[in-house]
């Protein structure tokens, strides 16, 4: 049995119904028309060695003849030629509908590729509800395309690094200590200089709790005092970074918190444990909580940066992102979503004004 897969090409627009074309098919529906194969050729555009060539590649490929008749000479397709048209028309019948649908959405994609007003802006990010909003605000209203991959914050400046994405997102404290944890993840990925830092949003975390807080969890040490069942976010993520900087501040064992190896990869997958009853708590953002319907206790606020290269920042995709997020429209958006409002949203900053790991000894002159 044969597998068959599916190709398109980018060319100009052709007359007729949109259709899954397929160079085979299309040199047995030429011998059929024409009786020959140079008739087919010259219909096609080919040379008599090519279509015959390949034919007898496809026979080869196919394990069965495609055409009667001595090279030269008329040719008509064989039964089993035939029988690869009727089943090819058979399909294209059936699945006509599906095939419009799906050709007019790869032209409303492509589209967009060649319209030179539109933008796209690849985001290798540290997953936030913010974001998502703020690809369907920026695709209506300012023709820039957000790519966006949620991945660990980690993974996400290391992307910006290696040049696979553009910017990337990620979250610390508001005021990350130095010494810090956050420091000890962030630092050897950035640099000043090199790096610079968007603005884009201040935004609350805390414990992901069941309804009315059943447990009465209000800080980490009633998770570990009252053995609740703890779902964890994967190692390299913001919100681990997050976790263990709140258990050093409070001088609390990671070890005795029930559920501290387990992981989740998304806020709404902690909430969804919560809501499941697979687990009592999780950390994560008030916006997943208040969305899943599950009680939410506050335990720290977090600014959500957006990171560049300096040589970047003039690319007509960020200068559009710029302006998006300095709009009131954007802001007021953004503070619709619970436990989120702007903090210096789309004001470039520096990193050493930013972050307080860096000190810049003057240079000693005379």
């Amino acid at each position: 049995m044969q597998q068959i897969e599916l190709s398109y090409a980018i060319a100009p627009r052709r007359s007729g119904r949109a259709l899954i074309r397929n160079p085979l098919m299309e040199l047995l529906h030429a011998v059929r028309e024409h009786g020959s194969i140079s008739g087919a050729a010259r219909a096609l555009g080919f040379s008599y060695r090519h279509v015959w060539g390949e034919l007898k590649r496809w026979e080869q490929t196919l394990g069965h003849a495609l055409v009667t008749g001595d090279q030269g000479r008329s040719a008509q397709l064989s039964e089993f030629g035939d029988k690869l048209l009727w089943a090819e028309r058979q399909a294209q019948a059936r699945l006509a509908p599906q095939i419009e649908a799906l050709h007019a959405d790869l032209e409303r994609a492509f589209a967009l590729a060649f319209d030179d007003r539109t933008h796209v802006l690849s985001l290798h990010a540290s997953h936030d509800d913010a974001l998502v909003l703020l690809r369907a605000h920026a695709a209506a209203t300012a023709q820039l395309q957000l790519d966006i991959r949620f991945t660990g914050s980690v993974d996400a400046i290391s992307a910006l690094n290696q040049g696979r994405c553009v910017m990337a997102g990620f979250h610390t404290l508001e005021r990350p200590p130095v010494g810090s944890i956050a420091q000890r993840t962030y630092k050897p990925l950035l640099r000043p200089g090199l790096h610079k830092i968007i603005g884009f949003a201040r935004r609350t975390q805390g414990l992901i709790v069941a309804p009315g807080n059943p447990l009465e969890l209000n800080g980490l040490a009633d998770v570990i005092a009252r053995r609740a069942r703890y779902v964890n976010r994967a190692l390299g993520t913001g919100t681990r970074v997050l976790l263990d900087e709140l258990l050093a501040r409070d001088g609390l064992d990671a070890d005795a918190i029930d559920g501290y190896a387990r992981d989740e990869p998304s806020h709404a997958a902690v909430a969804h444990a919560v809501a499941a009853g697979q687990a009592d708590t999780g950390l994560g953002l008030e916006s997943a909580a208040r969305s899943a319907g599950l009680g939410f206790v506050p335990l720290a606020n977090e600014c959500y940066h957006l990171a560049c290269l300096k040589s970047a920042l003039d690319q007509p995709a960020i200068e559009a992102l710029l302006t998006l997020l300095r709009g009131a429209a954007w802001q007021h958006q953004l503070g619709t979503l619970p436990g989120y409002e702007s903090a210096s949203s789309g004001e470039v900053q520096s990193l050493s004004a930013l972050l307080p790991w860096w000190n810049f000894k003057p240079k000693k002159t005379g």
